[in-house]
């Protein structure tokens, strides 16, 4: 993996490492014939994905990944309590260096108390993970972001608890949801943020369908160069209007065509 940054300029790659997809995206079709469907992922021109639910059959995930010439970028799963030890050996199987933990309850991040427990939470595990070559990362919704500690963001305050082996996948377009100016908010986490997630929309409601990339009102190019450190840009669209795998194509059409897949 490569973590060297570079410097935008219109039509160069960001990021040495190919276009991955966080497969969540595609869920639907998913429960079908996978190992057709990720051929079509790898047709369109991504190199890497981002699997999720991966204690369901991670072999059998793994061959069908091989099969396709994909890899796993990292994974989304939360390696904490009685299924720390599954979640390890299920990343390892898939070949993925990074968990990412997806989700914790927004209750978690109302106070600086909250906050301090996630970050013990995650502290721990993330030297467990060391221990097995792994590292680990955090996945933000809006509620971190619409949720102020002492004024401050409730995902900055958590990155200020984090131990600096603890890395950030920000998601670009629920920080927007969030209240946030993205890139803004990117300097201020700074190199900790080595995954974005990238996506588009109206930046309305939650609830909102979202678009492919390039379609929505998403500043997508000013955000993603405000990231020098991300080592990975990862497509993830939650919900769309239109054929999602249309959607998908579009989205990393549009990111190549502008040098920031």
């Amino acid at each position: 993996m490569s973590g060297e940054a570079k410097s935008f300029r219109e039509g160069e790659p960001l990021t040495a490492n190919p276009a991955a997809l966080q497969l969540y995206t595609l869920r639907e079709q998913l429960t079908g014939d996978r190992a057709a469907i990720l051929t079509q992922v790898a047709a369109l021109g991504y190199g890497a994905v981002e699997p999720f639910g991966i204690l369901n059959d991670p072999a059998g995930l793994r061959a069908d990944l091989d099969a396709a010439g994909l890899f796993a970028c990292s994974v989304h799963a939360a390696p904490l309590g009685e299924a720390a030890e599954a979640v390890m050996r299920a990343a390892q199987t898939l070949g993925a260096d990074t968990v990412i933990v997806p989700y914790l309850p927004p209750p978690r991040f109302a106070d600086a108390d909250g906050v301090r427990g996630v970050a013990a939470e995650l502290n721990e595990a993330s030297a467990r993970l060391a221990g097995q070559g792994l590292r680990l990362g955090y996945h933000n919704h809006d509620f971190e972001l619409s949720s102020l500690v002492g004024g401050v963001p409730a995902l900055e305050v958590l990155a200020d608890e984090l131990d600096d082996a603890v890395l950030l996948e920000v998601d670009t377009y629920w920080a927007a949801v969030g209240g946030q100016d993205v890139a803004a908010l990117l300097g201020r986490l700074g190199d900790r943020v080595r995954y974005l997630h990238v996506k588009d929309g109206p930046v309305v409601n939650r609830d909102d369908f979202m678009t492919a990339v390039g379609a929505g009102r998403m500043p997508v190019a000013e955000i993603l160069a405000a990231s020098p450190s991300a080592q990975w840009h990862v497509v993830e669209l939650d919900r769309c209007a239109t054929d999602m795998m249309t959607a998908v194509g579009d989205s990393l059409a549009w990111l190549t065509a502008r040098g920031l897949a």
